[in-house]
């Protein structure tokens, strides 16, 4: 009976409850997860697809990929189990999200891959970039608000954080910035749009983030049971 209490004990500190207000809220909330992550990979499609330069993971997984002969979509699932090893020692806790989010961007990036024609001109490149920007925005505030765990990366950030006391912005462009160096090394493409990347995915989370959030808590709230009455 204790090997079991302590093998829960340890379960309970490696991965994040669930939690829900109702059955209803859960399976919403898991459509909106998985749904959040297919879109993200979506974007991240149009966003190689565009030809003028990605996020810094992203070059990072296109300069592995490149260099190693491996699909797009399998390097970004390979580069997300390496990011959650790091979380061992950072003894950050892990989310249904988090592993979701491990396995499903990279297969429905290569699936947008597939079906996405490299666009002729830079002039139609450029707008399939910025629709995959917002979309990628869009689609973060969706998994985010799903309440399930950070991803991977996301998670390594503030793990650094809490661990080094540093600020975030500093943690933030020290690993983006190692990152976007090795993957520039590896020949990953470094462009108009990995500097549109840089400072436009924040305001853009943030002006989407806080708005699903609202209605993810209030559908939430709306899908709870009814409180018991109290007789007088």
């Amino acid at each position: 009976m204790t090997d079991i209490h302590h093998g829960e004990m340890h379960l309970r500190a490696v991965f994040l409850p669930v939690t829900a207000t109702s059955r209803r809220d859960l399976v919403e909330r898991l459509g909106q997860l998985v749904l959040g992550l297919f879109l993200y990979g979506v974007a991240l499609g149009f966003m190689v697809r565009g030809g003028i330069g990605v996020a810094p993971w992203d070059v990072l997984a296109l300069g592995v990929s490149g260099s190693s002969g491996i699909g797009y979509g399998t390097v970004t699932v390979l580069v997300s189990i390496v990011v959650l090893l790091l979380w061992i020692p950072l003894r950050q806790r892990v989310g249904l999200g988090t592993l979701l989010n491990a396995l499903m961007v990279g297969p429905a990036a290569d699936l947008t891959l597939l079906v996405l024609p490299a666009p002729p001109t830079v002039w139609i490149g450029a707008p399939m970039f910025i629709f995959g920007l917002l979309l990628l925005a869009f689609a973060t505030g969706l998994y985010i608000a799903a309440d399930f765990g950070p991803g991977p990366r996301d998670g390594l950030m503030t793990g650094l954080v809490r661990r080094t006391g540093w600020k975030v912005w500093i943690v933030r462009t020290l690993i983006e910035g190692s990152v976007l160096l090795v993957g520039f090394v590896l020949g990953g493409p470094v462009g108009v749009g990995t500097v549109l990347f840089a400072f436009g995915v924040g305001p853009l989370i943030g002006w989407f983030l806080p708005r699903i959030t609202r209605m993810r808590v209030a559908r939430s709230q709306r899908l709870a049971p009814p409180a018991a009455s109290v007789p007088s």
